[in-house]
């Protein structure tokens, strides 16, 4: 039985193909397209999927979207109605929905065929129960708490809920217009962030401030007695207008959150091109504290309500590894699980588990770190493609290849790592990433100034030997996806300058050989040179969705002022 997850007609659109209960691939369209965030039906993800499974669309038997127009559908008319909400919004939920409601006659359309000719049952996941099915149903815990925060989905921005016997339960939820990531992103907006996913160059700013700001953070979002939160109507232009959201292009753009009033009490919105301030760094970690306040309270009381001490994480909030790095010291759970693709693009995949285990009672497959789900390309086929472009390039052997790229890292390279299948989820995990030595106290002007060209205040990821964790990090866990923030031992942190942030942490991936057998060789290799069990790794991209295939590769490459570029075991150098 196959069974085709999609993310649709919405950010960080993607696609996935389950055989039974086994993953075989999934992506995300905007790799593809090359289009940051592409919103709308991922054909071209289902394309690579089919393809990849060796199907035709005619052949699957389940399609689920994380998405159900029906959801909480009598709430919606009723806040429409009593908000006085504009026309024009109301008209362009409604066909949102219709797009929604219509999709797999749009999807047999894409494809040449008619309705008629596709047997799949359709199946519509709510969105925030496809984000607890992403966490829970891939996790290692027999029972959980769940907990999926984001900006809004299918008019609800939290749900809340736990597992009996294999089954996903709900307790609760929060509705439009209260959000914790509306919350975020209007801040993030008026820090002068204002594209689609800045998010995170907040949390990366939050630790060069102070947290001065707080008290007046504090007023534009409150924390309730039943363990939920609402925000301050005053400061959020959506209760009242919507939220104006353009995909125009595939791109997309989120209107402006933030009313006059939070301008009066915080001051003018920062322009893009002004310069940071000490006040707006400030503003920042206020922002930041404020939201872990928030989680940590949202996660106390469900651990409180449940009883469970295990936590299964998802939704676009779990993408701060900074708060889920001080999730379990501020909460009485004991584990916290967060899948590779916490944020919509995971949905996809959310919505097949949600069909497979949670409707149709079929058994979980056994636990394992899964991440790497995209196209992967042979030696033969890198070479083919070298030798069309006239590129001069070298095959090594693994013999040779993990001892020259040590050696190279060592020496001081920046090398282009390209890999296995492309990492799913919004983190370069070792298939998709430029890797550094980590002792280089240059090595993050450079990436920044020559490479990346993005902020200087964003910090650099080290990826790290699993068993060498507590050697480095005051905190040990399992953190295969990038997933959290730990603090680096300070007589640690002039040996790693390059992937030490200014407040002493590190948002780390572990390695384990069972994990990713050559990326875990490559970073035990130079070990064995250098003495660091660890490597700088960033995402293999400059300003664009992470690369690829070998051509989205090569032109990053020949475009930066990277060193080396390994594709599998081919390499080319300047």
């Amino acid at each position: 039985m196959y069974t085709l997850g999609l993310n649709a007609y919405h950010g960080d659109s993607s696609a996935c193909i389950y055989r039974h209960s086994e993953l075989l691939v999934a992506t995300e369209e905007e790799r593809i397209r090359r289009i940051k965030h592409w919103a709308g039906l991922p054909t071209e993800a289902v394309k690579f999927c089919l393809a990849e499974a060796g199907i035709t669309l005619a052949e699957v038997d389940v399609i689920a979207i994380s998405r159900d127009p029906q959801a909480k559908f009598m709430e919606k008319v009723w806040y429409t109605l009593r908000k006085g909400v504009k026309l024009r919004s109301i008209l362009d939920r409604a066909k949102n929905s219709l797009n929604v409601g219509a999709f797999k006659k749009e999807l047999a359309e894409a494809f040449g065929y008619q309705e008629s000719d596709l047997k799949a049952r359709v199946v519509y996941a709510e969105h925030h129960r496809s984000h607890l099915a992403s966490a829970y149903f891939v996790s290692p815990f027999a029972d959980a708490a769940l907990l999926s925060i984001d900006g809004m989905g299918d008019f609800s921005s939290t749900m809340r809920g736990y597992t009996q016997n294999g089954k996903m339960e709900v307790i609760d939820s929060v509705s439009y217009p209260h959000s914790l990531g509306i919350f975020y992103t209007a801040l993030t907006q008026w820090l002068g962030f204002p594209h689609y996913g800045d998010e995170y160059k907040v949390m990366g700013l939050a630790p060069y401030g102070q947290p001065t700001e707080l008290d007046k953070v504090a007023q534009f979002i409150h924390l309730k007695d039943n363990g939920l939160f609402e925000l301050n109507p005053r400061f959020f232009r959506h209760f009242k207008e919507g939220v104006n959201m353009d995909w125009q292009g595939g791109s997309p753009h989120v209107g402006t959150l933030y009313t006059e009033a939070l301008c009066t009490l915080l001051g003018p919105a920062r322009s893009p091109e002004e310069p940071l301030s000490d006040y707006h760094r400030n503003v920042a970690t206020s922002v930041q504290r404020m939201a872990e306040k928030v989680i940590f309270h949202l996660a106390e009381d469900l651990q409180r309500k449940t009883g469970q001490k295990n936590l299964c994480l998802a939704g676009g909030v779990a993408q701060n590894s900074v708060a889920n790095g001080k999730l379990l010291a501020n909460t009485s759970f004991e584990k916290l699980f967060v899948p590779p693709a916490g944020h919509d693009a995971g949905t996809s995949i959310g919505a097949a588990l949600y069909a497979l285990h949670q409707l149709d009672n079929q058994p979980r497959a056994p636990f394992r770190h899964q991440a790497y789900t995209g196209a992967c390309f042979s030696n033969e086929q890198i070479e083919a493609y070298l030798q069309s472009r006239g590129i001069s390039y070298q095959r090594f052997t693994d013999e040779e290849l993990f001892p020259h790229v040590a050696e190279a890292l060592h020496q001081g390279a920046v090398i282009g790592w390209f890999q296995g299948r492309a990492e799913f989820g919004p983190r370069a995990l070792g298939n998709r990433s430029i890797i550094v030595d980590p002792s280089r106290p240059d090595a993050k002007d450079l990436l920044n100034s020559k490479i990346k060209r993005r902020e200087s205040f964003r910090p650099f990821a080290p990826s790290i030997l699993k068993e060498a964790v507590l050697d480095y990090f005051e905190q040990d866990d399992d953190v295969p996806f990038m997933e959290k923030v730990f603090l680096i031992r300070p007589e640690k942190r002039a040996v790693i300058p390059a992937v030490t942030h200014v407040d002493g942490t590190g948002r780390l991936q572990t390695v384990e050989e069972q994990d990713n057998p050559r990326y875990y060789r490559l970073i035990k290799t130079f070990a064995e040179k250098s003495g660091v069990p660890i490597l700088l790794n960033t995402s293999f991209n400059e300003n664009e969705p992470i690369v690829n295939t070998p051509e989205h590769a090569l032109e990053c490459f020949l475009r930066t002022q990277m060193d080396l570029l390994v594709l599998e075991n081919v390499v080319v150098s300047r």
